[in-house]
């Protein structure tokens, strides 16, 4: 995305807040206005003190009342200013966050797997944060500055058009300076985002699997590698930082120039008659005052270089293509009647084929239990059921329509899901159960949690069902977060289930009693069960065995043995 683009995309959201805008321009121009107004009451102060004895005492006086009031005034103003872009600045910061954190709930699955999870809170996060800073700053200083210029050259032409003549010939330069150094540091600014979005992934990684990093002694390689990213950082972050330091002191000379020309060329002008001494000194202060902005606006420009190109990273999360959208007349799905129906479907995924031609009818009620080695399509099998990722050809019917057909809200409503890899949020016990049905009773709850084994361990617990708990299940272990969710799914008893190596972190006699729970449960409802333990599945209705994506062997438990295929070497490899 171009500087350009960005730019543009950020005005839209601004657009927005216009009514604050116009306020804060306006409250500027009030500002700018009167802080200009001072310097002729100052001058006028001066004329009127001709030389000693000579002073006009209540002219004087007067012009002071003036001064005092329009100073008060100018606070004011500019506190109502900062006001007005303080709204600005993080009303657009909160749509750009609320966007980009709904466009990941858009996201297709796809795009989650192919960048890391660091790298995408980075964007939501530190780069809005940075964005936030440059764009304050912008309406803090930028508006006001600009004001400043034109206002204060204004009033220089009405002074002597000659001297603000000297003045505007000598401008370019700065703006020149400025904007050379402006177009090398955006770059350099996107360039330390990036990599401050990669560091942020690494950090993310290493701390998320510290038990498997010390595990395998590998902390010394995680150092080097973050050493390594953390270089590129500095080495970007210096190069971005020196390019914008070196604006404001070039600036700076500018400007001195600028005084300098006006405090010398104006003494001759005087000491000619063409101004009072009174008018001399109200340009000076106009010429610094004139200057002054110029600083300040190199500085906003690098600043608005960095927020610029950390909006444009964020603009860019927000501007990626969404999962493909229900249709219009797509269908909402009540309650599925259980069948299911896989008719030549293919899929691949990063140009690898994962299945091909893959067919499968499933009856009502069935329970359908699906082994092979690790990368045969389990789990991508899974994933295009509960329509996470689209088939590239053929089609997956559920109670006789194309699931393409139906809104994926009221499909997944549909299924059940218990994952190898749990997830739960931060909240008590209670909640987490009820995470699917919200409005369940207190003793469907705890019937949901007897069902799966869970009640027992919930009630050791130091507050029992409303026992708070962190992110991702906190202090809990494996098997008892496993039963959490299990309690879940029994809570809600959607007519199709899907248990993903449901099992696979409980004790052997806790998943011999899980299993009769699971029996109960998945009575008269459509069942999809992965497993490795060839054991969990024995009494599933019927078992495909795939491998590279197809269905090799088909059939009961017995049978498949009985055939003494892939499945039976499966079976005396786990007995062994």
């Amino acid at each position: 995305m171009t500087q350009k683009e960005t730019i543009r995309k950020v005005l839209r959201y601004i657009r927005k807040y216009c009514l604050f805008l116009i306020l804060s321009l306006i409250l500027a121009v009030v500002t700018v206005a009167l802080t200009l107004y001072i310097p002729i009451l100052t001058g006028n102060a001066i004329d009127y003190i001709v030389g000693k004895g000579n002073v006009d005492y209540s002219a004087v006086f007067s012009i002071c009342k003036k001064i005092a009031f329009a100073i008060g005034v100018t606070v004011v103003a500019q506190w109502l200013m900062n006001v007005c872009n303080n709204k600005i600045t993080y009303s657009v910061v909160r749509d750009i966050r609320d966007d980009a954190f709904a466009k990941i709930q858009k996201l297709p699955l796809r795009y989650i797997d192919s960048h890391s999870y660091g790298e995408v809170v980075s964007r939501v996060i530190a780069d809005a944060d940075q964005f936030a800073d440059g764009l304050l700053m912008g309406f803090t200083q930028l508006f006001t500055g600009l004001i400043t210029i034109l206002g204060t050259l204004g009033f220089m032409l009405s002074i002597s058009v000659p001297i603000a003549l000297v003045v505007v010939v000598v401008t370019p330069v700065s703006l020149f300076v400025a904007s050379f150094i402006a177009k090398r540091t955006y770059q350099m600014f996107l360039l330390q985002s990036e990599t401050r979005g990669e560091q942020t992934a690494f950090i993310e990684e290493m701390i998320g699997n510290q038990k498997v990093v010390q595990a395998f002694g590998y902390e010394e390689d995680a150092q080097k590698r973050f050493d390594e990213i953390n270089e590129r950082l500095r080495a970007c972050s210096l190069k971005g930082i020196f390019f914008s330091s070196i604006t404001n002191p070039s600036t700076r000379f500018v400007n001195s120039l600028v005084y300098a020309s006006v405090g010398v060329f104006g003494a001759f002008y005087a000491v000619r008659g063409g101004i009072s001494v009174g008018q001399l000194s109200c340009f000076l202060s106009y010429a610094n005052q004139y200057t002054k902005p110029f600083n300040e606006i190199s500085g906003v420009v690098t600043e608005l270089q960095n927020a610029i190109a950390c909006a444009g990273r964020v603009l860019e999360l927000i501007e990626q293509e969404s999962e493909t959208p229900d249709t219009e007349d797509a269908l909402v799905l009540e309650k599925a009647d259980g069948t299911v129906d896989i008719n030549n479907v293919s899929f691949s995924y990063e140009q690898q084929s994962l299945i091909e031609n893959f067919n499968m009818r499933v009856a009502a009620g069935q329970r359908v239990a699906i082994v092979g080695p690790t990368g045969c399509g389990k789990t991508t099998l899974i994933n295009l059921l509960m329509r996470f990722y689209d088939v590239n050809g053929g089609e997956i019917c559920v109670s006789g329509r194309d699931i393409r057909q139906i809104t994926r809200e009221s499909l997944r409503e549909n299924y059940g899901m218990v994952l190898q890899e749990t997830w739960l949020k931060k909240g008590t016990v209670r909640e987490n159960i009820a995470m699917g049905r919200p409005e369940a009773s207190e003793e469907e709850i705890v019937e949901a949690a007897k069902a799966s084994h869970a009640h027992s361990f919930i009630k050791r617990l130091p507050q029992g069902y409303d026992t708070l708990i962190g992110e991702d299940g906190g202090s809990l272990s494996a098997g008892q977060k496993q039963l959490l969710c299990i309690a879940r799914v029994m809570l809600c008893l959607p007519p199709m289930l899907i248990l993903d190596e449901a099992t696979s972190s409980i004790d052997t006699r806790t998943e011999i009693r899980i299993q009769r729970a699971f029996r109960k449960m998945m009575a008269g409802r459509t069942s999809f069960i992965v497993a490795h333990r060839l054991s969990t599945i024995q009494e599933a209705d019927v078992i495909l065995v795939m491998k590279d994506g197809k269905i090799i062997e088909q059939g009961s438990h017995e049978e498949l043995l009985q055939q003494g295929g892939f499945y039976r070497q499966l079976f005396d490899a786990q007995w062994a």
